[in-house]
């Protein structure tokens, strides 16, 4: 029996993430760099993914899904690596299927000699859910819990109260106004919400003499609004120049595209430089694009 199903492209998906969190079954997850449909048991077809995909790369297929055969789904799963088997088995486990882990993992056993990973392995890191493996389930590589250990040197600080550099308000992306006076011809800085946390030196270096606008392309919603504001504040706004400033994470990227879009829907183009800032606040890449 035909019923439809979600089909990621992966030569469109650019591994932003958005996609992760709308997904309601918890099908999707970041796998290797890539957005995974990682159990077609657990896809409604319905598409509430589709929408969140800045590249197009989600769609809906019709094709063969019902009735489920783990071992047809599991011959899908081996060709895309030791991890997306594993992230499948895992969301079996998590969803109670014991009975369809049970298949899968008797499918690879009777193909072991056809499988470049262990079997064996495969089966030890979803029994442990403290083993190491890359998938990260239900969302964004972003958000593993990560601990920094800082020198002494590094945690001291001036006791001299630092100034903001902030001249205008508001600053996130909803509540802008594109037409306000500060945004006239300015050097405009567009930051990921999380790059002021991580950088110590935000106000002083980045934010200092432009004007600002700050969002989440992860867990923003309605962002279909933000391309229609950057376009106007690139046609309407004529800012001088942007910066956009993005954490490492796969999810912010999302951002970027974001002002690519904007810049291709308005008739003017204005020089927009790309700056990647890593989790312990470094500098990663900058360069105008």
């Amino acid at each position: 029996m035909k019923r439809q199903i979600v089909h990621i492209d992966d030569k469109k998906c650019n591994g932003c993430g958005l996609c992760i969190p709308n997904c309601a079954e918890g099908a999707l997850q970041m796998i290797d760099g890539k957005a995974r449909l990682v159990s077609d048991l657990m896809c409604d077809g319905l598409g509430a993914c589709l929408g969140h995909c800045p590249e197009g790369a989600i769609t809906i297929e019709e094709r063969e899904a019902e009735p489920y055969n783990e071992a047809k789904v599991m011959e899908l799963m081996v060709k895309q690596g030791k991890n997306t088997v594993i992230a499948h088995l895992r969301h079996l486990k998590e969803h109670n299927e014991h009975d369809l882990m049970k298949e899968g993992v008797t499918y690879l056993i009777n193909n072991q000699s056809k499988l470049d990973f262990s079997v064996q392995e495969v089966v030890q890191q979803v029994k442990n859910p403290g083993g190491h493996h890359h998938a990260h389930g239900g969302g964004c590589p972003g958000s593993q819990a990560i601990a920094f250990k800082k020198d002494a040197d590094q945690e001291e600080v001036s006791s001299a109260s630092q100034p903001s550099a902030l001249r205008q308000w508001p600053v996130q992306l909803h509540l802008i106004n594109p037409a306000a006076s500060y945004f006239q011809g300015s050097d405009l800085l567009i930051a990921a919400d999380c790059t002021a946390f991580a950088m110590g030196d935000f106000h002083s270096n980045w934010l200092k003499n432009k004007s600002l606008v700050i969002a989440c392309p992860k867990l923003d919603t309605r962002t279909e609004v933000y391309i229609e504001k950057l376009t106007a504040l690139i046609e309407t706004s004529r800012v001088n120049t942007v910066t956009v400033l993005i954490m490492e994470v796969p999810c912010c990227g999302g951002l970027l595209h974001m002002v690519k879009t904007a810049q291709q829907a308005a008739s003017r183009k204005v020089p927009v430089r790309k700056v990647v800032v890593g989790l312990q606040g470094d500098i990663l890449s900058d360069e105008w694009i």
